[in-house]
């Protein structure tokens, strides 16, 4: 497997808390906040003076990036696509012209640079205040890698984000009220980490994969918490997810003429918009309501639709030592050493 050189960055935790003890308080919390049943993009609290970087140039993370701008933050939109993500800030300057946006090239199936972006931001910024783990590939219909030869959809929707924080921390240390946004999915529900073949090398499902990838971002986002607070690390680890939302995501890796595409084309009217689907993401981001080692996500329809609520976490999220041992394969993977100085 190669192993791509990251900067070592501290993401380790000094104790761990009992896994009794970190569950209680996660279950607490998310029964504490009293979120406006209405929740909008209106409600965001002024966001000047923060800075934040949102991944994915189009759909969620154009909206998010959007919400986030037009509340008065510095946005950085980062994606692989370059064309695209100077087309993303152009429209986001069209709709607020007083935006403060730039784009940065980076490409999460491939670790090497998403290195390179770290290196480049903790040269530029002395700080971070907000990092939303968006981007994310949905079901391509056969196994593809990434440059780091990991299954696509683990390498590019978790792997590349976890690396991704890794390498962001010491901004976002930084950063006052820093918050760490990783965008899950109700695919989460029907997910399973198959430690002996995470990267599907003996058998690829597209559904399979693209849940496994989900569940992943949501045990990191909860992980990522309870080692916040062990080692006092001053940030929010918060998870959020769309529901089921009208963007290019579907069209995109299965392909507009496979049967999720043509659902995604034909039966439009059960998407909710894609301003909609970021609320929830938004209100992790932004809202004082919202709770470190929290989950939000639509509040209608099962979780598909409606404004930002509490989110249901799925029990197999709730596995704490399952969630060590992902985070510490994920440091060999990423080539993070968690705990160096």
């Amino acid at each position: 497997m190669k192993n791509t050189n990251l900067k070592e960055i501290d993401m380790a935790p000094n104790d761990m808390n009992s896994a009794s003890l970190n569950r209680g308080r996660m279950e607490a919390r998310a029964g504490t906040e009293r979120i406006p049943a209405n929740w909008t993009a209106a409600d965001i609290p002024s966001q000047r003076g923060r800075v934040a970087l949102v991944t994915g140039t189009g759909g969620i993370g154009w909206e998010t990036a959007l919400g986030l701008a037009r509340a008065g933050a510095e946005v950085i939109i980062a994606g692989r696509n370059a064309c695209k993500g100077a087309e993303a800030v152009v429209r986001i300057r069209r709709e607020a012209p007083q935006a403060l946006v730039a784009f940065e090239q980076v490409d999460l199936a491939s670790l090497a640079s998403v290195a390179a972006l770290g290196a480049r931001l903790r040269g530029e910024r002395e700080c971070l205040h907000v990092l939303i783990n968006n981007a994310a590939v949905m079901n391509p219909p056969v196994r593809q890698e990434t440059a780091d030869r990991l299954e696509l959809q683990f390498g590019t929707n978790y792997l590349g984000h976890y690396a991704l924080t890794a390498a962001l921390m010491p901004l976002l240390r930084k950063g006052m009220d820093a918050r760490v946004v990783t965008l899950s999915s109700i695919a989460a529900r029907d997910g399973a980490l198959r430690f002996e073949d995470l990267q599907a090398q003996r058998g690829y499902s597209p559904m399979r994969a693209y849940s496994q990838s989900k569940l992943a971002c949501l045990m990191f986002a909860l992980e990522l918490q309870r080692r916040s607070e062990a080692g006092g690390w001053g940030l929010a680890s918060i998870a959020a997810h769309p529901g089921i939302a009208r963007t290019d995501l579907l069209h995109n890796a299965p392909g507009r003429w496979s049967a999720a595409g043509l659902a995604r084309t034909l039966l439009w009217f059960l998407f909710q918009p894609a301003a909609q689907g970021a609320l929830p993401g938004l209100f992790a981001a932004t809202s004082p309501l919202a709770q470190p080692g929290g989950y939000y996500g639509p509040a209608s329809l099962f979780e598909t639709r409606g404004a930002p609520a509490v989110a249901s976490i799925p029990r197999q999220a709730l596995d704490e030592a399952a969630a060590r041992r992902l985070w510490d394969v994920s440091a060999r993977l990423a080539g993070v050493t968690p705990g160096a100085g």
